[in-house]
């Protein structure tokens, strides 16, 4: 049934699936392959639906890994928590791929449709807004757009109050015995962090000794790939909007480019890049 396992049918094989579960029941095709609704009749906005539907499935996942990896690190399982940050950096290699099928769509391309989307822009997904958050890059006016819908609301504002995964893995630290501020193990989580002396002492601590601090070093190198990953596809994200838009206002009413590249400045784990001119 699964990709894994598929192959030509043998003999034995199940062809009648009349009272049997098939590929398409378990994944839902028919649900899934109509969910792609064209408001134009241009040939290429089917493109630009499935790349985002497509994006916003990566974007589940990572969410449901990075929920993991967080529990785990809360609960010093951090084998777990690599496992997860890893699967975390493929999903983020898909994501940054796909914007090489959108960059293939052309600016007339594109204007033909661009119409139709409204007011729908990227900057409104949730899911992007949520994975933001868990990150550690808070910002609680990001929330407004969402106010209409009070589950996704309640989903964000939850993520806006809890650790993120940078603030986990600091108490992590501070359980290790290493030497971190107290008021930073008990700030306002709704703010992002900010660079902190004592995080940036206990992290070039673990890298000057790699082999006494293994798995605190494992744990560093995974959380600066995932914060290398969203970098490099917000980077994507804002040369594939210049490509085929220019410097145009976005659909949402964002500065479109300028808001982009203002977002690929954003550095999630600021002590793990600051340190490596120290050492």
């Amino acid at each position: 049934m699964n990709r894994i396992e598929s192959g030509e049918p043998d003999e034995g094989a199940h062809t009648d699936f009349a009272a049997r579960m098939s590929y398409g029941d378990y994944l839902q095709l028919p649900t899934l392959l109509s969910a792609q609704r064209p408001l134009s009749d241009t040939d290429d906005e089917l493109l630009f639906i499935v790349i985002h539907q497509s994006t916003e499935l990566w974007m589940k996942l990572a969410l449901h890994e990075l929920d993991l990896a967080i529990a785990a690190l809360r609960d010093d399982r951090l084998p777990q928590a690599l496992k997860n940050l890893a699967r975390v950096g493929r999903i983020q290699a898909q994501m940054i791929q796909s914007w090489d099928v959108l960059s293939t769509m052309t600016p007339a391309e594109y204007n033909a449709f661009r119409g139709a989307l409204g007011q729908s822009s990227g900057f409104q997904s949730w899911q992007n807004r949520r994975i933001e958050f868990l990150l550690g890059n808070k910002q609680a006016a990001m929330i407004e757009p969402h106010r209409h819908d009070a589950a996704i609301s309640a989903l964000l504002d939850a993520a806006l109050r809890t650790p993120s995964l940078y603030d986990e893995a600091i108490a992590l630290l501070a359980r290790r015995g290493l030497a971190i501020d107290a008021a930073l193990l008990q700030r306002d989580f709704c703010q992002a962090h900010a660079s902190n002396d004592s995080v940036r002492a206990a992290w070039l601590r673990v890298y000057r000794d790699p082999d006494a601090y293994w798995d605190l070093y494992a744990l560093a190198e995974k959380l600066v790939d995932v914060d290398d990953g969203f970098q490099q596809w917000r980077f994507r994200h804002m040369t594939t909007v210049k490509r085929i838009i220019g410097f145009k206002r976005g659909t949402g009413g964002t500065a479109g480019v300028g808001y982009l590249k203002r977002a690929v400045d954003t550095v999630l784990f600021p002590e793990l890049w600051d340190l490596r001119t120290e050492l």
